[in-house]
């Protein structure tokens, strides 16, 4: 059985599970105040281009977006995202549950526009019954999005922009990150994250770390406070030498941009093999995501020999599933994977295809 479903299907990157073996023995300070994550701290702003970033380690992406919103908002604000958000439909009410609203936005692709966000903001503030409603107070994005897609350096900049200019700090969620730095065609960097937002996170759960996400802040009001509100959100972990050596390990010597890479190059190879069957898409991305319309009468066989999700109904005969690659998918997989549609196949689509 090869996993597809996503991209935290294995344990971690061997060099993560050697140098953690290495350190085990060894007695350090506890909290992420230890000189492992001190390094990694150092080495994550160096990538970044920002030494004056706040690092932070915790240990998973709805644990660090409920943390990060919630030190930002005041309690009658809420945060503007995408309606396809991963705060919006995939963490359980975890923001409402801090006492803030997401505000949801109708996505194109996934993504939110500077042009929405200002929108969302002039309505709000020329409303003579503004004090009755939800005041927007922040921004939520993710990259890359829930549909796999990526912002581009130009889209960024004009959210940045408009943020900057209606005082509504932008937040990026990067648990996917690695990924979408990686992609085809994308002109975004660690540099241009760090000049351009408030606060974002680096992604480790989904990239090659046991567990972990690193946030990076730029935001100064935020910085103050942020590890009160960490231990507040049971975030501040004992053992936080833990995080700080799995990244360290990764941003020593371009292991993360490195393992990145593998996952958007077999994903290639999967959507070109896919395409090449005569296979459509729901999503166009660019990512480890992909989102192929599959047959009905094919799934439910692929699913003796592989896992993944089912995505949306496209309509009475097909339905588009999401196949994810990661850091540690193989050529060998994506190889039998195809092979099997392939093969499975109804005689009627391949015929059509052929």
């Amino acid at each position: 059985m090869t996993r597809f479903e996503c991209d935290y299907t294995q344990g971690a990157h061997p060099r993560i599970m050697q140098r953690l073996l290495e350190t085990n023995l060894e007695q350090t300070s506890g909290y992420g105040t230890d000189e492992y994550c001190e390094r990694a701290r150092g080495l994550i702003r160096q990538a970044c281009g920002a030494e004056r970033a706040d690092v932070h380690f915790l240990v998973g992406g709805t644990q660090t977006n409920t943390t990060v919103i919630a030190a930002l908002l005041r309690p009658h604000q809420g945060v503007l995202s995408a309606d396809t958000g991963h705060i919006a439909g995939h963490e359980t009410g975890a923001i409402e549950s801090t006492g803030h609203k997401v505000l949801a936005l109708p996505n194109t692709d996934g993504k939110i526009t500077a042009e929405q966000v200002r929108e969302a903001y002039e309505s709000h503030w020329n409303d003579a019954a503004n004090e009755h409603t939800v005041q927007p107070g922040m921004v939520y994005i993710s990259q890359s999005t829930e549909n796999g897609t990526v912002y581009s350096l130009a889209e960024l900049e004009a959210l940045s922009e408009v943020c900057r200019e209606c005082a509504l700090p932008l937040f990026v969620d990067g648990a996917r990150l690695g990924y979408a730095l990686a992609a085809e065609g994308s002109d975004v960097t660690l540099a241009d994250l760090a000049r351009l937002t408030d606060v974002f996170y680096i992604g480790g759960t989904k990239l090659g770390a046991l567990m972990g996400e690193a946030v990076v802040i730029m935001n100064e009001p935020l910085k103050r406070d942020f590890r009160y509100l960490i231990k507040q959100r049971g975030g501040l972990l004992a053992k936080g030498r833990l995080l700080g050596i799995q990244f360290e390990t990764l941003f020593e010597d371009g292991l993360y941009f490195e393992i990145s890479q593998n996952a958007i190059t077999l994903a290639m190879k999967m959507r070109r093999g896919l395409e090449n069957l005569g296979l459509g898409f729901l999503h166009n991305s660019p990512t480890n995501q992909q989102f192929p319309i599959l047959p009905n009468t094919l799934i439910e066989r692929l699913r003796e020999k592989h896992t993944f999700s089912t995505w949306a109904k496209i309509d009475a005969n097909s339905t588009a599933v999401r196949f994810c690659t990661s850091w540690g998918t193989t050529d060998a997989e994506v190889d039998e994977l195809l092979e099997d549609i392939a093969a499975m196949m109804p005689t009627e689509d391949r015929q059509a295809v052929l």
